[in-house]
């Protein structure tokens, strides 16, 4: 538990060591089958009966001049189309696998311009296209925004979060199927989420153990390839058994892991130190300046004078020396860490001078 005026940070303890593992995840939460996968989708539009916050730049009047020609109406050449309640908006979706015409799937809807706010918007008709450029989906409806944002005559502004960000939940109806590989060849293969030859090993034992020897195989370390039924409603039932049985996954390597902008430090069940003697400290100097000032007497004909007074004082912390023994585990490195205070930036500074000296063996990340 940490107290005020302690010491600024968060030290993270991920896990308990352990000598094996003692859980089991289903295969559908730790891999996902080859092929199958969603896709991105990005479209143009223009979100019109903004309350006189939309943009002021001209390419938001020239696709108002190109929308309104495609919908028959011409605005003569000289007129420069520039409404306030328009805002030029790029939208964002993803496309889930196996996604059929008709279906909906939620967009996001950014701001392009100088728009203030797109509270209270509407998204006018909008093709959203992949990245092979065929339209898959098309956007339209009234957008929902947590954001807020007000001013006054003198100048003074609030916001709260984004008003130039919002979403359509259900705001695009799918309108073209991708096509994927699920229903050919007679297998599939199922890739880790998270790459490890004994977790992709484990994964092929249990199927085998469960659906007769040579039905599964590790390909590497990520992919498992398991003989499947070539008719697709079969293959169905079959992926549905596979992805619900259980796989006790491996521990992840030792790693540590540093933010550096919000003095997070995560360290993994499977950090271990090597016997070594750690000594942390500072020393502190303070120089405290009191001028005096010299004042002669009424007929003495002196001048007055300041006279420099300094006071330096040095304070150099105590009982920063532990020691780490052979093999010692997360908790002991942790409890260490505690009883002399280190802030993360002393911890990292300990972690690192332990790895420099081959006391510690783990992955020092800094994000």
């Amino acid at each position: 538990m940490y107290t005020a005026g302690k010491y600024v940070g968060v030290l993270l303890m991920l896990g308990i060591a352990y000598s094996g593992s003692v859980y089991a995840e289903r295969i559908k939460d730790i891999a996902s089958i080859e092929g199958v996968r969603s896709n991105q989708l990005v479209g143009y539009g223009l979100v019109v009966g903004l309350d006189k916050s939309g943009d002021k730049t001209a390419f938001t009047g020239q696709s108002l001049r190109s929308m309104l020609a495609r919908l028959g109406l011409t605005l003569p050449p000289g007129l420069d189309p520039k409404a306030k309640n328009i805002a030029a908006v790029s939208i964002q979706a993803e496309l889930p696998a196996f996604a059929k015409p008709g279906q909906t799937i939620d967009v996001t809807v950014s701001s392009l311009g100088d728009a203030k706010s797109l509270r209270g918007g509407t998204l006018l008709m909008s093709p959203l296209k992949g990245a092979d450029g065929q339209v898959y989906a098309i956007a339209q409806g009234s957008l929902v925004v947590s954001g807020l944002s007000a001013s006054g005559q003198d100048g003074s502004s609030i916001t709260v979060n984004n008003p130039n960000v919002g979403r359509i939940p259900g705001g695009a109806t799918v309108e073209r199927t991708v096509n994927n590989s699920f229903a050919e060849g007679d297998a599939l293969v199922f890739n880790l989420h998270t790459s490890d030859f004994t977790t992709a090993n484990r994964m092929a034992e249990s199927i085998n153990a469960t659906l007769g020897a040579n039905t599964a195989k590790a390909l590497d370390a990520t992919s498992v390839r398991v003989n499947a039924p070539l008719d697709p409603n079969q293959k169905v039932t079959f992926a549905s058994m596979v992805e619900n049985m259980t796989v006790s996954p491996d521990d992840a390597p030792a790693r540590i892991i540093v933010n550096s902008r919000t003095g997070t430090v995560v360290i993994n069940g499977k950090v271990r130190v090597q016997p070594a003697a750690v000594s942390h400290g500072s020393l502190t100097v303070t120089i405290t300046e009191n001028p005096q000032v010299s004042q002669p007497g009424a007929f003495a004909g002196g001048q007055t004078a300041v006279t420099p007074d300094s006071k330096i004082s040095v304070e150099e912390e105590k009982n920063r020396m532990f020691v780490f023994n052979p093999g010692v585990s997360l908790d002991e490195i942790v409890n260490a860490v505690n009883k002399v205070g280190a802030a993360p930036s002393d911890l990292v500074a300990i972690l690192e001078a332990l790895k420099s000296a081959g006391a510690l063996h783990a992955e020092v990340i800094v994000i």
